[in-house]
């Protein structure tokens, strides 16, 4: 994709570029310097409907692929995303804003990183399991609708769309409005690769239009979010009506745990540097910071100073550390958060809501940093979705483990300590899905997800896999498998 705005008219559905019957168009925007890039469709109804049908029609033929022929294609995928890995960071450093660096490895990187690691898992997977006299299969959970977000969009949606290709799965792909580019590269990646027609389908629009039409489609059988809690509660709430399965990976409120016996300034750079990734954009943020009463005013005068250090600016310029937010609209939160912060009382240390020096123009927040938050302040409940660190003192563990736990999500957290043993066992008490221990770097074999209202199901490793299957036993006869327990008569059940 150059930098001139292309007019996209099409969406991807059934092994080709459809016209879309959309009468309006969606700006596609450059959050560094605001220029047009793109517009794309408003995907209507009928757009919605006929890529449904389209991956409803080829979901006999590709459940019934043998799994060989099925990790051949993901292992292809890998390697061609590989290929055209420049082209695809490119993308995503115009229309996410993401620095270079932070778009080639960590947003296209690992992308490729997890694909390929779920075509190893699938060759190892349980689909058929011995029971006792039962066979136990795993077998595909039908037609996925992807909703991706779109902070780091390749990745998400690699998250979902390989392990329901998979399992056997169709898939209809709907990218964030925001950033659909990348979805249209993906769409001809898979193409390439010799995917069958109308195993992956894209279809763009908002969240409102084409992803509600989606989640209501009878030829939807799964639907699979990555997004706010408000749209995990809108998708639950219209999934329910045809009682389709769900999976919901929504926001987090994480916090950075620094026992007392934790070496202070490699746990508080790690947690600096965590909330300045993708602009604090990213559900997994360590937003929160704990630390011991006695050591806060260390803590904040190191944070503070490196936040102070992140250079702001074009993200197309190697030295970048921070890009844009993603809009606008995007840029006025943080900032009403930001004001919120100073006017609840905490002691901004660092950045604000001001825009950097030379980004007069761009969505640009700069590396902000609180002390002294209380946990009843806004700021440390609510997920802020910016470089915004809120640092708090404890007493004791417990009251850490309290202050951790106290926020309606239970995504992520880190803890910090010189004794990996205490460190693992303060991590087992809180109420996450998934704890980094002493910096233990992101795993993509190990499954991902949140609890409360972060969310329902997991996604990445085995988990990620089984999320896209529906179980099924067969009860064989006595004859040819041996009973693992008293034989039961059929009246008895």
């Amino acid at each position: 994709m150059g930098r001139s705005a292309q007019l996209v008219q099409s969406h991807w559905i059934d092994g080709d570029w459809r016209l879309s019957e959309a009468v309006e168009g969606i700006d596609v925007l450059d959050p560094s310097d605001e220029s047009l890039l793109a517009i794309v469709p408003a995907g209507t109804p009928g757009d919605a409907r006929r890529a449904a049908q389209g991956a409803r029609g080829a979901l006999p033929r590709w459940a019934a692929t043998p799994l060989k022929q099925r990790i051949a294609f993901v292992e292809r995928l890998a390697g061609r995303l590989a290929d055209r890995a420049d082209e695809l960071a490119e993308v995503i450093t115009a229309e996410v804003g993401a620095p270079v660096t932070v778009a080639r490895q960590a947003q296209v990187g690992l992308a490729i990183a997890m694909t390929a690691s779920f075509a190893d898992l699938a060759a190892g997977f349980a689909f058929e399991q011995r029971v006792g006299n039962s066979l136990v299969l795993k077998e595909p959970a039908g037609v996925v609708a992807a909703i991706t977000p779109w902070n780091v969009p390749l990745l998400l949606a690699l998250q979902k769309v390989v392990p329901a290709l998979l399992a056997g799965c169709t898939v209809v792909h709907k990218p964030s409005e925001l950033t659909p580019l990348h979805a249209y590269l993906l769409a001809e990646i898979t193409a390439e690769c010799g995917l069958p027609p109308g195993v992956f389908n894209v279809v763009v629009g908002t969240g409102e239009g084409a992803g509600a039409d989606l989640v209501r489609s009878p030829h939807v059988d799964l639907v699979s979010l990555t997004g706010s809690v408000r749209a995990g509660r809108q998708v639950a709430s219209m999934a329910a009506g045809r009682v389709k399965r769900v999976h919901l990976e929504l926001g987090g409120k994480n916090a950075s745990v620094v026992l007392e016996d934790a070496d202070l300034r490699p746990a508080v750079a790690a947690t600096v540097d965590q909330m300045c990734f993708n602009s604090g954009q990213a559900c997994l943020q360590w937003s929160r910071l704990l630390v011991p009463a006695d050591r806060h005013d260390e803590a904040a005068e190191l944070a503070a100073g490196l936040a102070g250090s992140y250079r702001v600016g074009d993200p197309r310029d190697p030295s970048t550390d921070l890009g844009p937010l993603i809009s606008d609209q995007a840029r006025e939160r943080v900032r009403g958060y930001i004001r919120g912060g100073v006017e609840e009382g905490a002691r901004l240390l660092a950045g604000g809501g001001g825009a950097p020096e030379g980004c007069e123009r761009g969505f640009f927040v700069r590396p902000t940093v609180f002390s002294g938050v209380r946990d009843t302040m806004t700021i440390a409940k609510e997920e802020i979705f910016g470089p915004v660190l809120s640092i708090m003192p404890y007493r004791d563990e417990e009251e850490a483990l309290r202050i951790a736990d106290d926020t309606a999500y239970g995504l992520h957290g880190a803890v910090w300590s010189a004794d990996l043993d205490r460190a693992q066992a303060f991590a087992r008490r809180m109420r996450v899905g998934q704890v980094d221990i002493n910096g233990g770097p992101f795993n993509v074999l190990a499954p991902f997800g949140g609890v409360k209202q972060s969310g329902i199901g997991r996604e990445c490793g085995l988990e990620g896999l089984a999320e896209f299957c529906e179980t099924k036993s067969l009860q064989l006869p006595l004859e040819v498998a041996e009973p693992v327990g008293p034989r039961l008569r059929a009246h008895a059940i």
